[in-house]
């Protein structure tokens, strides 16, 4: 019995099936984490999806920021952009189960026995994992109502407030807290996000750095994450490990064996 986790997917199906036969993975008796965005991008969304859930309880994966762009363009398609590759899960016969499945996924997971907390984009240094993983579970409430989800949709896109408080409140709390489980990368020791620079961890603007180069809290729980092509699947800190390596960009796929940190990569092509 074997846990993996894998970088980035989106929609980028063959290099995953790829390096789960290179590893022998078995769905019976094996498990595999993804760190989300499962889908967009790359070409294959939709059968992508699909596996993923074919999976079952096989599968752990986190929601990352593609993700939520997906389940706000089912309610309202103006949101698509020219580079989204999402059309094909929109007009599936299937949809309705692949969207709800999708909607009952996690921001963030922790496995106590393994020592290790999964999210998209990491955790910044102002929480705890037990803060991380409360504050995740209010927006996966919202998430998952019917009655809640469409006002978050409609309001989830946005940079501001750029600064966890615990004051904050309704759709501007959620906001926050999706940005930091989904979308960070750089950020002040106080928490104060930038969510415009996406280049590698050595170009932080001013008085800015990587999320993870601060003491962490929890440190002795390691972490898991995505989202951050450009770091090559590197972070250079100590329990934090970094698993988007770019696969939709031509680069290459990333699974690790968590328990031994043994890297896989396939090569994807362009």
């Amino acid at each position: 019995m074997t846990t993996y986790a894998v970088g980035d997917l989106q929609g980028c199906l063959a290099p995953l099936k790829s390096l789960l036969e290179t590893v022998g993975f078995n769905p019976s008796r094996d498990t595999l984490w993804s760190v989300g965005d499962l889908v967009n991008r790359g070409p294959d969304s939709l059968q992508t999806l699909r596996f993923i859930d074919s999976l079952g309880g096989a599968c752990i994966a986190v929601l990352g920021n593609h993700d939520l762009h997906l389940l706000a363009a089912a309610q309202d398609a103006t949101r698509l952009r020219k580079s989204d590759t999402l059309l094909s899960i929109l007009k599936a016969d299937d949809r309705v189960q692949l969207l709800g499945n999708l909607r009952q996924r996690p921001l963030a997971h922790l496995d106590i026995a393994h020592g290790f907390f999964m999210s998209h984009a990491g955790i910044p240094p102002i929480w705890s994992v037990a803060q991380a993983l409360g504050y995740a579970a209010e927006v996966e409430d919202v998430l998952r109502s019917e009655t809640l989800s469409g006002e978050f949709f409609d309001h989830m896109y946005g940079n501001q407030p750029d600064r966890w408080s615990d004051s904050l409140t309704g759709i501007e709390r959620l906001r926050t807290i999706t940005n930091y489980l989904t979308r960070m990368r750089f950020c002040k020791a106080d928490g104060t996000l930038d969510l415009k620079s996406k280049d590698g961890q050595d170009t932080a603007p001013k008085g800015f750095a990587p999320w993870f180069r601060y003491p962490r809290r929890n440190a002795e729980i390691q972490v898991i994450f995505g989202h951050w092509a450009a770091l090559e699947g590197k972070s250079d800190a100590d329990g934090v490990h970094a698993l988007d390596s770019g696969c939709v960009w031509g680069n290459c796929m990333t699974l690790m064996n968590i328990e031994t940190g043994e890297r896989h990569h396939c090569e994807c092509g362009d």
